[in-house]
């Protein structure tokens, strides 16, 4: 007899992820030392192809919660069959009395699972966008340096399908464009470290598979806190949609993500392909040529100027791009848009220039 359903479809998930890592670890090219041509054949390092590369180490973030110890769980289980070493780690906001201890829990569970080396950062949250959004960032720095300094090939996200219809669901609430509507990506961080193996798993999967191993898990109370946007959409929000549109809500949000990222990917790329067409000799962008590219496509390329001049990109939201854009579709003599990080944006001579203040 298998393994409960649940526990199947959590292995399958991470088994796939594994085999995606395993493949790019062989297809990488293994470092060799310079042989000095005086030393005997015997002596001198084998070249790449002769070196079986080391096993790669992918680490599990985990919080504690059902998610991340559902996905701890099946890593523990799947990786040593290919190979694999596999970690974890936990990230101590400290935002709740007894965090540490909290941590200090989840160390030892993840222990128990035969998880090695397994981390617990502490970190200092900040202000700056939010609490949600502070929390996030000081989380993926230490995510981050707990990578390289373990040299991981990879950090495994325990994020659901439940999830990803949250993030589209505050994107279009937002206004901020097709990327947003994209959702979180499966492959994401530099190099593609982040991998979130569960995007296609609903929330309860994961839940039932920790309750049919016997896992405990822990239940943050922010997750219910009605101060925190994500909260009053996933106790309010989605049921209220569930209830006026019928069941299949968050299927069709987490496929409506898929598909706006497939659509964004592909003017990202075209806009790449079409920036230096519209820049003259000097490098500045030429307001004719920007008028004649789909609106799409300017957009994007003005949000890529604006990026390189020093515009940080996580302020940087539509409306200043519409402000921006105006200076070419609506252009009646109107002085500079003042854009985040002191850019500032100004239309000269037939050319738009974009550069710090």
């Amino acid at each position: 007899m298998g393994p409960h359903p649940a526990v199947a479809a959590i292995r399958l998930a991470v088994r796939r992820v594994l085999h995606d890592l395993l493949t790019e670890h062989h297809r990488a090219p293994a470092a060799v030392p310079h042989a000095s041509p005086h030393e005997p054949p015997s002596s001198r390092p084998r070249s790449s192809r002769d070196v079986p590369p080391s096993p790669p180490l992918v680490l599990v973030a985990c919080s504690g919660g059902a998610d991340s110890m559902a996905l701890a769980s099946a890593l523990a289980f799947e990786a040593p069959k290919l190979g694999i070493r596999a970690g974890g780690v936990t990230v101590d906001h400290g935002l709740q009395t007894g965090s540490d201890l909290r941590a200090a829990e989840v160390v030892q569970r993840l222990r128990e699972l035969g998880l090695d080396p397994v981390d617990s950062v502490a970190v200092t949250v900040g202000r700056a966008g939010g609490p949600e959004a502070a929390a996030r960032d000081a989380r993926y720095c230490a995510l981050d340096t707990a990578a390289e300094r373990h040299g991981a090939t990879a950090v495994l996200l325990g994020h659901t399908r439940d999830d990803q219809a949250e993030t589209v669901l505050l994107g279009l609430a937002r206004g901020s464009g097709i990327r947003s509507l994209s959702g979180m990506a499966a492959v994401s961080g530099a190099g593609g470290r982040y991998r979130r193996p569960f995007l296609e798993l609903d929330r309860q999967t994961a839940r039932k598979a920790c309750m049919v191993q016997s896992l405990p898990v822990w239940d943050d109370p922010h997750n219910a806190d009605p101060a925190y946007t994500r909260s009053r959409l996933r106790h309010e929000g989605l049921p209220a949609l569930e209830k006026a549109l019928g069941k299949g809500v968050v299927e069709a949000l987490a496929r409506t993500a898929q598909l706006s990222r497939d659509d964004a990917d592909a003017l990202d790329s075209w806009a790449g392909q079409a920036e230096p067409t519209v820049r003259d000799a000097a490098g500045f962008l030429e307001c004719a040529k920007l008028y004649a590219l789909p609106p799409a496509v300017r957009r994007r390329i003005l949000r890529r100027a604006a990026i390189a001049a020093g515009a940080p990109a996580g302020s940087l939201f539509a409306r200043h791009i519409e402000e921006v854009d105006r200076l070419i579709t609506g252009w009646r003599g109107q002085g500079a848009i003042n854009l985040p990080g002191k850019v500032v944006a100004r239309r000269q001579g037939g050319r738009l220039v974009i550069r710090q203040g």
